[in-house]
């Protein structure tokens, strides 16, 4: 990607939590050579960089993803790899023993407050950088809906959490109260709104890929409303996303025709992406410590069978993963073999050992099937310096046209909107993979997002938004009143306002 991610030279902050950050000075060059503020901000060239620095914290990825961590909370996935206590974040969020101090929690705080923080300061110098105002509104309007990136995935996975909407001093952060999600959705919302305007309508993947167009931020706030129930405000936006069903949108997107295509990591930034999580193999990294601090996706190694081995010539070129997200026999079954999205989504390595195809060895929570989308390929492997399995070049879609054409799809249905519009949505999804029609009812959109969006780290969510998670998941251990919402991270309860989420 053009949009280069800068790490190592904008370091906003090194503590691992809300209250161990940094204040807002942290762009001098102290001790040990790094660049904090005073000096800082001197013109657009570095601006932009802090710009950069808030857009990377997006694309931060840990043995502990968000993808790997949603997928295997939700009923389409185990946590999986080598053993019951393997990234054991994930083990506990998958059955749901989860507690204060063991569980994916710590991670996901931290990048959704390390995001805000950065997007925070950035909001404050830029209006005194001798630039053009047009870039200081551009610039202005992405640090605003990235903030509300950040907050939209902290206040899901949270519930009362701190908002704040100005970079804050060390003390302060120990005198911060916890906000009830009504009042950040608010805030999530004006962001939002107020960015929409400033964004460009268009990016040019080349030059600017990975950077937030009017489209992305209408999506996420077509997202954002659907969360909330507000069902016409959600198709309302999300319309002016989707346009014409199956046709080229007002914004330029269409659906691939071939569904299988998505998956291919060199076909970036495509018709059918709205926001795209960059990874890069340029970085060379080699740090096993400091996962976070590679450019690559991680998820490509996590994923794929262990001990991978072909016998045959004719065997595909998988590379030996670490057997993360096993693909549950529910999720296997709910594809028709008809539908391509099957074999596109999940690699069957039980039918490739019954066929002499291919040997692996069996992980923990072994079905036999993996997540095709996101299994590492030898052909896509990196080259060069640093660990292969920390520089895999495959981006991630957030949001992508098939999403929206099934969020206004829905938003239609459950607000009592164009039944129509609705179906002709739900057909655009299913036409492009030559799957009749069905009804466009909530239900068949909603095992319609199963389906399209499996393992991209919607469902989760999806279950949780709708009320359906406490049934779907009660095998799993979640209880209603509960698991709904993750824990404060322990160390944030310390001499702090903050009060722990009930039950935990």
């Amino acid at each position: 990607m053009k949009f280069v991610k800068i790490k190592n030279v904008i370091i906003a902050c090194l503590g691992l939590s809300l209250i161990s950050s940094c204040s807002d000075d942290f762009f001098d060059v102290d001790s040990n050579g790094l660049m904090v503020e005073n000096g800082y901000y001197q013109n657009e060239i570095q601006a932009y960089s802090a710009l950069t620095a808030v857009y990377d914290v997006v694309g931060w990825e840990t043995f502990v993803g968000r993808i790997a961590g949603l997928n295997a909370a939700s009923d389409d996935f185990y946590a999986g790899g080598g053993s019951s206590t393997d990234v054991n974040e994930l083990q506990v969020w998958s059955i749901y023993t989860l507690n204060p101090s063991v569980g994916p929690q710590g991670e996901y705080w931290k990048k959704g407050y390390q995001g805000v923080f950065r997007a925070n300061t950035l909001l404050k110098k830029l209006p005194n950088v001798p630039m053009s105002q047009s870039q200081i509104d551009r610039f202005t309007a992405e640090a605003k809906s990235l903030r509300a990136y950040f907050y939209f995935d902290l206040v899901r996975f949270f519930g009362r959490i701190p908002l704040m909407t100005a970079p804050l001093g060390p003390n302060e952060y120990y005198s911060v109260p916890q906000s009830e999600p009504q009042a950040v959705f608010a805030q999530i919302e004006t962001d939002l709104l107020e960015a929409i305007p400033n964004l460009p309508t268009t990016i040019t993947a080349s030059v600017e890929g990975g950077r937030l167009s009017q489209c992305a931020a209408r999506a996420l706030l077509g997202r954002v409303y659907l969360w909330q129930n507000k069902f016409t405000l959600a198709a309302e936006q999300l319309a002016l996303v989707n346009g014409t069903p199956g046709a080229v949108s007002p914004y330029g997107n269409k659906l691939l025709t071939n569904f299988a295509d998505l998956w291919n990591p060199a076909n970036k930034y495509n018709s059918e992406s709205i926001f795209e999580v960059s990874h890069s193999n340029v970085g060379n990294w080699s740090d096993w410590g400091n996962v976070a601090g590679s450019e690559g996706n991680i998820l490509n190694q996590m994923v794929g069978p262990r001990n991978y081995d072909p016998q045959v010539p004719t065997a595909p070129d998988y590379v030996s993963g670490y057997s993360f997200n096993p693909v549950t026999e529910d999720l296997f079954n709910a594809f028709s073999n008809t539908d391509p999205r099957k074999k596109a989504t999940i690699l069957n390595m039980k039918q490739m050992v019954l066929d002499g195809t291919a040997k692996y060895t069996p992980g923990y929570k072994d079905t036999g099937y993996f997540l095709e989308k996101f299994a590492g390929r030898v052909s896509n492997r990196h080259i060069g310096g640093g660990a292969p399995e920390l520089n895999w070049n495959q981006n991630t879609y957030d949001i992508r046209l098939a999403d929206t054409y099934l969020m206004e799809a829905e938003a239609l249905v459950r607000g009592g909107g164009d039944i129509g519009r609705a179906q002709s949505l739900l057909d655009a999804v299913r036409g492009r993979v030559n799957m009749p029609s069905i009804p466009a009812t909530e239900q068949n959109i909603f095992n319609e997002r199963r389906l399209e969006l499996a393992g991209e780290g919607h469902r989760w969510f999806d279950l949780i938004r709708t009320g359906r998670a406490a049934t779907v998941l009660s095998g799993r251990g979640f209880v209603a009143g509960t698991h709904e919402v993750l824990p404060i991270p322990l160390l944030e309860l310390t001499n702090t306002l903050l009060t722990q989420n009930p039950h935990y």
